[in-house]
């Protein structure tokens, strides 16, 4: 599975209608949102799909074809999210319609193309499920540890210095069961 960490945008036209294709990590789905209508004030249709797992570790997805004939644009987009294995990720495309109709057929494929478009343009990180462990040490070890921390890529994503130092880290299990191996004895692994 993959996703995006930041927006990335594409513009795709077929018979003189305009497709602006936004895709763009889920989180910011209600603010992309806003600002696109904003934007494009004129503009016919903000077709939009979006995948994301959930606290369960589930994929929600959802699609809308906003106006467009049913099934022709929301659910293609949708089905081009799901085809590159993307997650936590969401598209918006916006329509400017151009006079000449395209037809059911037409339409997906204008959808499905503004959407492969966008994807090829965007730099797309491979998803890993991450878990949290907690490090305790004496301060006399940290900057061991930190260099076994670096050399294994796992996150520090919170330092807390008091009698020892505790650390909160963020790995993939893997990563982690590694680190147990290579910590020293006098190193707390929870």
């Amino acid at each position: 599975m993959k996703f995006v960490q930041k927006e990335f945008s594409s513009v795709f036209e077929e018979k003189k209608s305009k497709f602006i294709a936004h895709l763009f990590p889920y989180v910011m789905f209600d603010d992309v949102m806003q600002r696109l209508k904003t934007e494009h004030p004129k503009a016919r249709h903000h077709v939009y799909a979006y995948r994301y797992l959930n606290e369960f570790e589930q994929i929600v997805e959802n699609s809308s074809d906003d106006g467009e004939p049913k099934g022709t644009s929301g659910k293609p987009s949708l089905n081009v999210l799901a085809g590159q294995e993307l997650i936590n990720t969401g598209v918006i495309i916006v329509r400017y319609f151009g006079g000449i109709k395209l037809g059911t057929g037409g339409l997906v494929r204008a959808y499905s193309d503004a959407v492969n478009a966008v994807i090829n343009e965007s730099e797309l990180y491979m998803y890993e499920k991450k878990e949290e462990a907690l490090l305790q040490m004496d301060y006399s070890m940290l900057s061991q540890i930190e260099y076994l921390l670096n050399q294994l890529e796992i996150e520090v994503i919170h330092k807390v210095f008091e009698q020892d130092v505790t650390l909160t880290l963020s790995a993939t299990e893997e990563k982690l069961e590694q680190l147990q191996k290579e910590l020293p004895l006098n190193v707390k692994f929870k």
